[in-house]
């Protein structure tokens, strides 16, 4: 693909100018420099029972996404790589199972996650992680979740989606994969409106390894969310943050609300999440070099949670810098909460499109019941003013309305 129409490569090329002394550039691509005694970066431990992780993860859509990307990743201290079978229309996984076969011996320091949606029932997801891993052409995965918990999960069935993290049937299943060995841990991720739902539910269950959920960096204590982490989080539920960075997307790089914090409001964001104790990892679409860099500076810099001067800051930036996509502020999942129209999962996939170049936006946004894609008698307008993050909802109906329909 040129780098005319792939901007995201583009700024990812053009970044590589700026590579540290562990990497090289060469036409097209990055290669690292062999170096086996490349330092991790700082560790939390991913729930009561899991392994140390490391505090950031790289996620698997962006399109500079490669084999040679994640030796950058490596060499940079990353240790832990997501992917999932749609990401890139499965080539994001192949590129990870292609970077463990080439470094055998840096398996046993790797986090690796893959991730399938089993939406009729639990047991499909045995079946798919078969075909996961013959896609990446390895054993296994150290972390199989289950993509995207939605009220569509079991639809049409006697098995309600909120009755999945808690239910018999998905333990007796995750029990099985584990038993195999195909992965070590089992779980779910979500960005759904129900979010909170799943998550009380999962700690109800007492099974579930490991969850993946939206993440307000601004997260209000004593919020339904809040607690919902916290049910999690002493169950023993590893908990990994994502959507965290979309909210500041449009930020300026400095914004002077944050001077004297000696980072930039990206950094900033980044030790906003892992300020909370809970929240073992991050997973973050590094789009380029200098993202990456950018990234491990900010994980290597965090010493200790933030002062609340800092997070007061953080807030007037959100507020004053109009955002495509909110990650689940209290008023928006209130108002989600009274309608059907799956506001906060358009917007979505309008960022998606927008953003990153994503084509299958159309399909997601498709395979919407019509319910969910009719405003109906809803005032977005309202929803916008009353969004934290000033997301123009009816600006990404229209939107949403001519890129997809």
């Amino acid at each position: 693909m040129s780098n005319k129409h792939n901007p995201s490569r583009r700024s990812f090329l053009k970044s590589s100018v700026a590579l540290p002394a562990a990497a090289v550039a060469i036409p097209g691509t990055v290669v690292a420099a062999k170096s086996e005694k490349s330092k991790a970066l700082p560790m939390r431990r991913l729930g009561k029972n899991g392994p140390e992780v490391t505090m950031l993860n790289i996620g698997g859509m962006m399109s500079a996404h490669n084999p040679q990307y994640l030796d950058l990743a490596w060499n940079m201290g990353i240790r832990y790589f997501d992917t999932a079978r749609v990401y890139k229309n499965g080539q994001s996984e192949k590129d990870v199972g292609e970077w463990m076969r080439k470094y055998p011996e840096r398996r046993k320091e790797l986090f690796v996650v893959n991730k399938d949606t089993p939406t009729d029932n639990p047991e499909q997801l045995i079946g798919m992680l078969d075909k996961r891993l013959e896609a990446m052409g390895v054993d296994y995965v150290d972390l199989l979740f289950v993509h995207g918990m939605a009220p569509k999960f079991g639809e049409g069935t006697d098995l309600d989606s909120l009755e999945w993290p808690k239910s018999d049937r998905l333990k007796k299943v995750f029990d099985k994969i584990k038993a195999s060995g195909k992965a070590k841990y089992c779980g779910f991720s979500c960005h759904d409106k129900l979010l909170v739902d799943y998550l009380n539910a999962a700690a109800e269950g007492g099974f579930v390894d490991m969850i993946m959920l939206k993440y307000d960096p601004l997260l209000e204590k004593g919020s339904d969310l809040d607690k919902a982490i916290d049910a999690c989080y002493n169950a023993g539920i590893g908990l990994i943050a994502m959507k965290t960075m979309r909210p500041f997307q449009k930020a300026p790089k400095n914004h002077p609300a944050l001077e004297g914090t000696g980072l930039s409001t990206a950094q900033n964001v980044l030790q906003a999440v892992w300020s909370d104790k809970r929240i073992s990892s991050l997973c973050s679409n590094i789009e380029n070099v200098q993202q990456m860099e950018e990234n491990v500076s900010a994980a290597k810099g965090f010493k200790e949670p933030f002062p609340a001067e800092r997070l007061k800051a953080l807030t007037e930036v959100a507020s004053l810098t109009p955002s495509p996509m909110c990650p689940g502020c209290p008023s928006c999942d209130a108002w989600a909460a009274h309608t059907e129209y799956a506001f906060q999962d358009i917007s979505r996939y309008v960022t998606y499109y927008e953003e990153d170049g994503n084509l299958e936006a159309r399909d997601y946004f498709r395979r919407l019941p019509g319910a969910q894609r009719q405003v109906g008698s809803l005032d977005l307008a309202r929803v916008r003013d009353d969004c934290r993050y000033n997301v123009d909802y009816p600006e990404i109906a229209r939107r949403s309305e001519m890129y997809f329909s």
